[in-house]
């Protein structure tokens, strides 16, 4: 065999373009209906909690999960509700939207080796703590949209488990690839050609995600680039990326986030404020262990 011939065998194959990686995505995987029909109804300013009740009563997985949280040391509620149409009337369409979408994404991750230090169910832990945590922020920084926070963050890195679902063996050397100190997202365009937030977000849009959830996605390591109304929820997903990674829940099994000063300065955070908030987050998973359920 010619070494020419040797080496070319021997060379990886170049992963598939963005564009091929969406198409493929749209058309071998879809939300279930269920999260979309909640996230209709839920912008739909004329539903009520009867429209809500119609769509959630149908997944009785989804049920039983928002009776099992709205029954959590969540919520601390002296008498138990059994009756989803209270559950829903109580929770609010927010939160059941909330719900909805934790327990449709959280069947993607169910299965899957480790790569290194990275492991598909860790990055679940690292979402819902993401989610969690930048709703603490929002709350302290009195922003009207805190429960967006939540979803935003919930989702921040939805592009990371669709790279290694559709692009497993590229996904797999990106993995491989980083050494503690090169940022994920350099990693991913010089193994990829593309990164996370770039795919999540262009996904995210075929979804029909609500635009603070896409903008979360696109600019939740550089909040300083956008431009628009969702800065605040942006910037809250930011930080409790940051506060969650140092915590020891990163996204990849290695500490590779900087800390976002801009941020920061603009949510007026202080360190003290900082270290606040990671002790409240503790506190905010132990009463919210079940979102963390695959």
């Amino acid at each position: 065999m010619l070494q020419g011939a040797s080496n070319a065998a021997l060379a990886s194959p170049a992963p598939p373009s963005i564009d091929a990686v969406i198409d493929r995505i749209v058309e071998i995987s879809t939300l279930p209906q269920i999260a979309v029909k909640v996230m209709e109804i839920a912008r739909d300013p004329n539903a009520g909690a009867a429209d809500l009740k119609r769509v959630v009563e149908a997944d009785p997985a989804l049920s039983g999960r928002v009776l099992r949280s709205i029954n959590s040391a969540a919520y601390g509620l002296r008498a138990k509700i059994t009756n989803l149409h209270h559950a829903i009337s109580y929770l609010g369409f927010s939160e059941i939207r909330n719900l909805a979408m934790t327990a449709s994404v959280a069947k993607v991750f169910k299965t899957g080796e480790a790569i290194g230090h990275y492991r598909r169910d860790m990055l679940w832990r690292h979402m819902v703590s993401v989610g969690l945590c930048a709703r603490l922020i929002a709350t302290r920084c009195k922003l009207a949209n805190f429960e967006d926070c939540f979803l935003a963050g919930l989702l921040h890195d939805i592009g990371i488990i669709l790279e290694d679902q559709h692009v497993h063996q590229p996904f797999c050397r990106v993995i491989q690839s980083l050494d503690g100190s090169t940022p994920l997202c350099e990693v991913e365009r010089n193994t990829l050609g593309f990164d996370h937030t770039t795919l999540g977000s262009r996904i995210a849009e075929k979804w029909h995600f609500p635009p603070v959830v896409r903008a979360a996605i696109r600019f939740h390591h550089m909040s300083q680039q956008y431009r628009g109304e969702d800065a605040g929820p942006i910037r809250c997903v930011e930080v409790a990326n940051l506060i969650c990674t140092l915590k020891g829940t990163p996204s990849v099994g290695r500490k590779l986030v900087k800390a976002p000063v801009h941020a920061f300065q603009v949510l007026n955070l202080s360190k003290e404020d900082i270290v606040v908030l990671a002790s409240d987050l503790d506190r905010e998973v132990s009463l919210n262990e079940g979102l963390f359920e695959l």
